[in-house]
């Protein structure tokens, strides 16, 4: 859903953000309104959120969880991660309420992003010089796909299920596929 119609610079756009209640993302001078996100996505994200804060202890690298835009300056856009770690001192601007060089960015999927999450959005960040892994996780099953650059124009995916060790070589981590989906049994349908 567009906000408004008219054009507004990407500052315009973060000053405007700065103040909402609720989440845009900023497409080329439009601002789109963000879904909120099912239990099970904020599980999942918490649950992978929590790992990688601990992992990343002392290693000079920052996970971001759900509220920490990405942005895309050459394409105009700026999205939201589910979770993005950035390893880049140039991201450490504490008074930036974005990310420009992240290298590992993951995405929680649902019925209603995951055609945008699996194109325009993937495309975009393909543009990202410094992204090394792109990863994609279901809510409706256990299963986890991977995408990695091997070059500008070549992303390798690699898929986990049920029972496997999840890996993202770009921060060096593994953790069981089940970690990602602790908790959700609690969930009744």
């Amino acid at each position: 859903m567009t906000l408004t119609q008219s054009y507004l610079t990407p500052e315009e756009y973060l000053d405007i953000e700065r103040v909402s209640p609720f989440k845009h993302e900023y497409v080329q001078g439009q601002i789109v309104a963000v879904a909120s996100a099912s239990k099970a996505h904020a599980i999942i994200t918490g649950n992978l959120s929590a790992l990688l804060v601990n992992h990343l202890r002392n290693s000079g690298c920052i996970a971001y969880a759900m509220d920490m835009k990405v942005r895309l300056p050459t394409l105009n856009l700026f999205y939201y991660a589910d979770l993005s770690v950035t390893c880049d001192k140039r991201d450490r601007i504490s008074s930036e309420d974005f990310i420009l060089h992240p290298k590992l960015i993951v995405e929680v999927l649902s019925d209603s992003t995951e055609a945008f999450d699996r194109g325009d959005q993937f495309s975009g960040y393909k543009s990202i010089p410094e992204l090394e892994e792109y990863v994609l996780i279901h809510q409706q099953q256990v299963l986890v796909e991977r995408f990695q650059r091997k070059s500008d124009n070549l992303w390798v995916p690699q898929i986990y299920r049920t029972n496997e060790q999840v890996e993202f070589d770009s921060i060096g981590f593994t953790c069981a596929i089940a970690d990602l989906y602790d908790n959700l049994e609690q969930l009744s349908q």
